[in-house]
């Protein structure tokens, strides 16, 4: 690839990406088949410290499932949004308009749970795990974008509970959760503005 095709390349991706934005009203509409075993394929290509690839990614589309995780984390959300969480950081969301009640969680089709794997009777020891599992987060963010899905960042505190909903191993530790499918008719996102390129940008 020349260079003008190599920018036109990373120029194309820039715009691509930009568009996403976090949704937090979903519609019912399954997901083909293979669209998120692709996006976790991609995701897996992340590199890690190591080449531990300390990452387990666990998808929830069976209804009962999905709303234990959503009593659950609104069970922990409502504690969080009444006396854990500090001022300053309540009136930073205010002009997301969130709260503690989740109805994302039952609603999208799917929830793709990404845990961090720690050191255990069947995983070594990790080599810079939160990196790691962010790099490969944002790797899988890209993908669904890319393949036309939306999606939401969702970080209940704490996030133990995940363990027994996801039935996984103590030594595995819930990182994010994210609500995949495609946008509900009429729904909004906040209007928010990205900071400009020379604002994020250093070139020394």
């Amino acid at each position: 690839m020349g260079p003008t095709a190599m920018t036109v390349a990373a120029e194309r991706f820039a715009d691509r990406v930009a568009t996403r934005r976090s949704v937090r009203e979903f519609a019912p509409t399954p997901i083909p088949h293979g669209v998120i075993e692709a996006a976790i394929r991609a995701a897996a290509s992340a590199p890690s410290g190591a080449n531990v690839q300390p990452w387990r990614f666990v998808v929830i589309t069976d209804p009962e499932r999905k709303r234990r995780l959503r009593e659950a984390a609104e069970a922990e959300e409502q504690v969080f949004y009444s006396r854990r969480a500090p001022q300053e950081w309540l009136k930073a969301l205010e002009p997301l308009g969130t709260d503690w009640r989740k109805p994302f969680l039952e609603i999208a089709p799917a929830v793709i749970v990404v845990f961090e794997v720690h050191q255990g009777p069947t995983s070594p020891k990790p080599y810079y795990v939160k990196e790691s599992v962010g790099i490969a987060t944002g790797f899988l963010l890209a993908a669904l974008h890319h393949a036309g899905l939306a999606t939401l960042t969702h970080t209940p505190s704490p996030m133990r509970f995940l363990n027994e909903v996801c039935e996984r191993p103590a030594e595995e530790r819930a990182n994010v959760v994210i609500p995949v499918g495609y946008p509900a008719d009429g729904a909004t996102v906040p209007h928010l503005e990205r900071k400009p390129l020379d604002e994020v940008l250093v070139r020394l």
